[in-house]
Order: structure tokens, then C-alpha cells, then sequence
């Protein structure tokens, strides 16, 4: 047989050609479906405007790209989201598939009976293993009125899993011959040397009335072995909330603010607190994890590459405390069923350790261990990972009962007071306890409370 002549190709050309290659190979990768879903009908989720949305934004787009199914998102404000969902799961068909809710909604949605069970949608779905339960935000046990696996239906999974981590400069920590700080006393002392008002704040963190100031102080709260109320989760509703370690607490947290925060400490907000670091402003800070991706973003970030993370610090014995503060996907029980099981498509899909790794990619923050523990966790721009990861084995929900959205009002309010000067932190926490003992009786709870503080 005769042979064809060898066909020389200049090496130029089979280099070209193999880095075509690869770029078809990583084409054909990114068109491959994460999870095999099917065609489903489209559907429409609502949703917050919040820091991490351009990350799940990209990653719906993804979805849509693979799979060919669409998706809606309506974005609304934070302030105007939850009446938003409270009109659609009470109309006569929802008007969407699904919504993702602050953590502290959902129990109304669950005790309601306004939530699917997820099972009920297809009794075979499962989450993965790896998939974080964030305190068993997303089961809900009717008879206990409490967030609990045991004995719970699972109502909603985690699509943000946030919690607070301590940013710091650490090169302005080097400057000044300091530490990272391991305990609030080294917060409170690195603070202090670092404060050059109005130049520099040594410490940020949220004063603003509502849920901003009860969010960021019950960190301390926690690592001070404090707590709202005595046994929940065993039906002990016993006010605790004006014990001595939560009026130690609450000190420690105006002194912070006060002595080495701006002049409107009272009022800050997440986007201040967000703001005051990403423009070297502040030299450390108590913020969530999602704002990490802005820090990096030199379109937005004068600090870029120069905020470090670490859990939130230790209090009284070494404790540690950290607040989940997660939002939830569910699906309306006012939703049709075509509608229901295509939006658990999407869950399946969005679950996966290829979507939530491209959601880590996209700005987000992952609701599988097994993203925090791959190759990502050693690139520079995920340095907070390992952070995340530590505070995932301390961090807890707050406020998993029927009333507490109730309970958040009060301390909300309370805590402010005492920060601005309208109260003592003793008259604060006394007058709290007071009314949120009176919110558990109103609904039958067993409770009770300490004896007051002095004021």
C-alpha cells in the first residue's frame, strides 16, 4: 500500500492548534449541565438587592445557558422585600416560584402555612451532605414552633449562608506593632492605638436601630455566654437577656463604637460600615462575608488586597459567639405544581459542588463544605475561606421561634438606646426583658425572667 506523503505543519500552526483545542474542550466543559434537570417551565423567583446578588444574577445565568429552562428574578429593595412576598404567598396563585427570604422571616412562612415541604414537592429530594443545614434554618417542627431537623419538615435550603467576620488591615496592624486581635479586649485595645479621628477609625460595626445593632451585638452577646432567652429548643422560655454577662456584653459594645468609631455611630448601617473599610477609612471591622467580593473590586475598593479575615473574636472563658444570618429559598404553597417542581429543578441544580463553586467564583458565598475545602480556598481572592469555615463550627441562629421577629423589634430598639445615651445598658436590657417576656406569654409560652439590673 502506498503511502500518503507526511504532512509537515510548522509549529506555530499545531500550537495554535492545540490551544483551540483546549479552549473547545473548556467550551464544551462550561455547555455540560451541572445536573441533568430537564425541560421545566419558567419560573420566577423574587428576591432582595443585596451585595451578593450579581453573583447569584450570574449564576442563574448559567443555569439558563446549560439547561435552556428560564428564570425570572424580580429584585426589589431590602426594605420593601418581605411585604412584597407577604402579598404573593396570600393572593390566589403566587406569582412566584420561589422566594429567598432573610432568615428571620421564614418562620413566619412556615408557622403560616405558606411554605411547600420540600418533600412534599417530590418525597425522593434530598440535599447533599455537604450542603450546610446554617442552625437548621430551613426545618421548621410545628408542634415545638422551633427550627429544628429533629422532628422538623425541611421547608427551605440556603442559597447565602452569611455570617460576620472580622476584617482588619493588616498592614496598618504591622505599622502600629500589633496583633491581629484573638479576643474583644484585643479589639477594644488594637482600636484604641489605631483611632486617628477623622483620618482613621480604629473599629466599625452597625449602631442603626432594628435588626442592624441586634444583629452585630449579638456576636458579644454569645462570646460573653449571654443569651435572649433560657432553653428553646426544650421549651424554656425564661427571659435571659438582662443577665449581668448580656449588660458586659452591651458595655463592651458602646465603648467599641464610642470610642473608636465616626461621630454617627448610632446610625451606621451595613453599607457605612461596608464603605468606611472599602475606603481605608477603617481599620478594622465587624461585617459579613458576602462584602468580601467589593473589597477586592478596584472599581469600588481603595483597599484591595489589604483586608484580612478572621473569626469573630473570643469573649469571657475563651468563648466564641457568631450570629448565622442566611437567606432562604422556599416555595409557596399558593404556586402550581408545574411550577413547584421546576423550581425544585433549579434547587437541584443550584446545589451542586460545580454550581456552587461557580457561585464562589462569580462573588458568592458557597453552601458546601466541599468548595471551602478545594484548590479556591488557596487563591488570594478567597482567603477568607478558611475564616468562614472556623466560624461555620461555632456559629449559631438567634431568634428560631415564632416570635422573633417580635423579639428583634424590641432589641432593636433597646440596644440603641443604650448605645445613643437615651438609657443605661442596664435600663436598656431590663426594659427588653420586660416586653419580650410578655410577648412569649401572650402566646402561651412557659416563661419567666431574672431579676432586674441595676439601673
Amino acid at each position: 500500500m502506498r503511502r500518503s506523503p507526511l504532512i509537515r505543519i510548522p509549529k506555530f500552526t499545531r500550537v495554535a492548534f492545540a490551544a483551540a483545542a483546549l479552549l473547545l474542550a473548556a467550551d464544551a466543559f462550561a455547555q455540560k449541565p451541572f445536573a441533568d434537570v430537564g425541560k421545566q417551565p419558567p419560573i420566577t423567583i423574587l428576591t432582595a438587592s443585596t451585595p451578593w446578588y450579581p453573583a447569584f444574577e450570574k449564576v442563574v445565568g448559567t443555569y439558563e445557558q446549560q439547561t435552556g429552562n428560564k428564570i425570572k428574578l424580580d429584585v426589589v429593595p431590602f426594605g420593601g422585600l418581605l411585604e412584597k412576598a407577604r402579598n404573593a404567598v396570600r393572593s390566589g396563585q403566587s406569582p412566584y416560584d420561589m422566594v429567598i427570604l432573610d432568615t428571620q422571616w421564614t418562620i413566619e412562612f412556615y408557622e403560616g402555612g405558606f411554605v411547600t415541604p420540600l418533600k412534599e414537592i417530590d418525597p425522593a429530594f434530598g440535599l447533599p451532605k455537604e450542603v450546610m443545614s446554617y442552625g437548621d434554618s430551613g426545618y421548621w417542627n410545628a408542634q415545638k414552633r422551633w427550627r429544628t431537623a429533629e422532628g422538623g419538615q425541611l421547608m427551605a435550603y440556603t442559597v447565602l449562608g452569611n455570617v460576620q467576620l472580622l476584617y482588619y488591615r493588616a498592614d496598618l496592624l504591622k505599622q502600629a506593632g500589633l496583633s491581629p486581635p484573638k479576643t474583644w479586649d484585643d479589639v477594644l485595645s488594637n482600636c484604641t492605638k489605631l483611632t486617628d479621628a477623622p483620618k482613621t477609625y480604629g473599629f466599625v460595626a452597625r449602631g442603626e436601630r432594628g435588626n442592624g445593632i441586634r444583629y452585630d451585638w449579638m456576636s458579644l452577646m454569645l462570646a460573653h455566654k449571654a443569651s435572649v432567652v433560657k432553653d428553646p429548643a426544650g421549651g424554656d422560655y425564661t427571659v435571659t437577656i438582662n443577665s449581668p454577662q448580656a449588660k458586659a456584653a452591651l458595655d463592651q459594645y458602646i465603648t467599641l463604637l464610642k470610642r473608636c468609631g465616626p461621630a454617627n455611630y448610632g446610625s451606621l448601617g451595613q453599607g457605612d460600615v461596608i464603605q468606611l473599610l472599602a475606603t481605608g477609612k477603617a481599620a478594622q471591622g465587624d461585617v459579613v462575608t458576602a462584602a468580601f467580593a467589593s473589597f477586592e473590586d478596584p472599581s469600588k475598593s481603595a483597599v484591595v488586597g489589604k483586608l484580612e479575615t478572621a473569626p469573630l473574636p473570643s469573649g469571657q472563658g475563651a468563648a466564641r459567639g457568631a450570629v448565622i444570618g442566611n437567606w432562604n429559598a422556599v416555595v409557596p404553597k399558593n404556586a402550581s405544581d408545574a411550577q413547584k417542581k421546576a423550581a425544585l429543578a433549579f434547587t437541584r441544580w443550584f446545589v451542586t459542588y460545580d454550581a456552587q463553586r461557580a457561585f464562589a467564583e462569580a462573588g458568592g458565598i458557597p453552601n458546601r463544605t466541599d468548595v471551602y475545602t478545594s484548590d479556591l480556598a488557596r487563591e488570594a481572592r478567597f482567603r477568607w475561606m478558611p475564616a468562614y469555615l472556623e466560624t461555620q463550627k461555632f456559629a449559631q441562629q438567634e431568634l428560631g421561634y415564632a416570635e422573633g421577629a417580635q423579639v428583634e423589634q424590641v432589641l432593636g430598639l433597646r440596644l440603641n438606646q443604650a448605645l445613643i445615651g437615651e438609657a443605661s445598658s442596664g435600663k436598656a436590657l431590663n426594659a427588653a426583658a420586660k416586653e419580650i417576656e410578655e410577648i412569649f406569654r401572650k402566646n402561651g409560652r412557659k416563661t419567666g425572667s431574672l431579676p432586674p439590673l441595676p439601673e
